[in-house]
């Protein structure tokens, strides 16, 4: 009994615990964002900025944002791994089980079986990536229509695919450039350099997009209201009839299905940069020069 009673209480606090960070910014967000009439259009708050030697240290609301993304996220994966047991199984270690699975098919699929131990990553990306603009819906600013944070993402990933090309050594690296001829090497300089620019662009435009669109649509909507509905007496022709439920429905695109679409893609691009990046036949074959090379010697 003080067995189950314990366990519960654990749940409890993991569930408060992911509700607490994203409750956290949206008292934030009412106790600092200026009063502004109508509808404004803005980027990421400073809210405070860090002496630097070099540049200061900007500290926005999107960073802030993101640490409490991360905060619930953390959380949540406590609360679905809490009591996983081989016999007894609850109905979260099943949805858990289902999501390991999908998205270690999902790497197998779309990376090969070397790159299975990358499963957490792409996972831990589509989870903060999908929360993120996600959190939209109650009034924070998503990260993800912040070029920097996105950009970091991208520099991320740039890393990885870089690490994997120099597998086969500096020289190989270097050779890859001039491939197929070498009066492209300009041009494939140019385009290593273009992979993160495009990923974080693609991710950060889509996302942004849609926030515009739908201030934009909000803004078409009241102003509509009025001129079809402003005859009505009193204050029931101040109320912009046509706001409500219309772009509630458009949101359903523009932040749930675009976000989550975007999300997938961005981990797609990562699954087939950094396993396209990786040379595996040539890998091998360096492999074993250097095991005849060590047993010859």
């Amino acid at each position: 009994m003080k067995t189950r009673r314990s366990f519960r209480l654990w749940d409890i606090f993991y569930i408060i615990m992911m509700i607490v960070p994203l409750a956290i910014g949206m008292v934030l967000q009412i106790l600092t964002k200026p009063m502004a009439e109508g509808i404004t259009l803005t980027g990421a708050r400073i809210f405070f900025t860090i002496p630097m030697p070099l540049q200061d240290f900007y500290v926005t609301e999107s960073q802030i944002n993101s640490l409490l993304v991360t905060v619930t996220i953390f959380f949540f994966c406590l609360y679905m791994t809490h009591g996983i047991h081989e016999r007894v199984k609850l109905k979260r270690q099943h949805f858990a089980e289902l999501i390991v699975e999908k998205v270690d098919g999902l790497v197998n699929e779309n990376m090969g079986e070397y790159f299975m131990g990358y499963s957490p990553f792409i996972i831990a990306m589509l989870a903060l990536s999908a929360v993120s603009s996600l959190s939209s819906l109650i009034g924070l600013f998503p990260p993800t229509s912040d070029i920097n944070v996105v950009g970091g993402w991208a520099i991320l990933v740039f890393i990885l695919i870089t690490y994997y090309k120099m597998k086969c050594g500096p020289l190989y690296y270097l050779k890859s450039f001039t491939e197929p001829i070498a009066l492209l090497a300009p041009i494939n300089f140019l385009s290593e350099f273009a992979t993160p620019i495009s990923m974080s662009f693609r991710h950060y435009g889509n996302i942004l997009s849609g926030t515009v669109i739908s201030t934009l649509i909000a803004v078409g909507l009241s102003g509509l209201s009025h001129l079809v509905l402003g005859w009505l007496p009193g204050f029931l022709g101040e109320i912009s009839w046509l706001r409500v439920g219309i772009p509630a429905v458009l949101s359903i695109y523009f932040d749930v299905f675009s976000g989550c679409l975007q999300a997938f893609i961005f981990a797609m691009l990562t699954m087939m940069n950094v396993a396209g990046a990786f040379p595996m036949d040539e890998y091998e074959k360096r492999k074993q020069r250097k095991q005849i090379k060590k047993q010859t010697t």
